[in-house]
């Protein structure tokens, strides 16, 4: 069976987005060029990582190219997920580079692995996603702007959700939740 890649140069959409309320979110990256849509499944953590890490990459480049940092044009993209949602695959390993001569950010998202490739993930994940010939990939090449665009909005999604407990950093649900910090006893949020 072959790759299957979802490639996209210069989208017209990159963000990352939600299904669902805070505690039951399922986040997903989407890119949309003209008629085509592509949404792929991850962890929060990973769009949290993936916007703190495009962030230092960019003010990198800045630094190395001796110029100033890139920024957001135009109005926040605060717009939903755009329909219909259909997941293509479970995002496992992410990679970024930077394209000098194009001027570009390539993400590249690789399916989740099982295994015999979970086993060569742990010791080398590029070489896992890259041996596996069935395994889907999603690669995005788009500009400075779009990227600090996109690490924003997914800054901000991710802040959305159920506030953290002061104390364990865990997520505290409306009714409260158990902080190990405090000895079983059930946390609230201040008031």
């Amino acid at each position: 069976m072959a790759r299957v890649v979802h490639s996209y140069d210069d989208p017209d959409r990159f963000v990352a987005g939600t299904v669902g309320e805070p505690g039951a979110r399922t986040f997903f990256l989407q890119a949309r060029a003209g008629t085509r849509l592509t949404s792929v499944a991850c962890e929060k953590e990973q769009v949290m990582a993936l916007a703190e890490r495009l962030d230092v990459m960019l003010d990198e480049v800045a630094r190395r190219f001796d110029r100033e940092p890139a920024t957001a044009v135009g109005l926040d993209d605060t717009d939903p997920l755009e329909q219909p949602i259909e997941e293509e695959f479970r995002a496992g390993t992410m990679t970024l580079a930077w394209e000098a001569d194009a001027e570009r950010v390539v993400i590249e998202v690789f399916s989740v692995v099982t295994g015999e490739q979970a086993e060569l993930e742990e010791t080398d994940p590029v070489a896992a996603a890259m041996e596996s010939e069935d395994a889907e990939v999603f690669i995005v090449r788009i500009s400075e702007e779009q990227a600090r665009a996109f690490a924003r909005r997914a800054v901000a999604l991710v802040a959305s959700g159920r506030p953290s407990c002061p104390f364990c950093g865990r997520p505290i649900d409306a009714d409260g939740h158990i902080c190990p910090r405090a000895n079983g006893y059930r946390r609230h949020l201040p008031e």
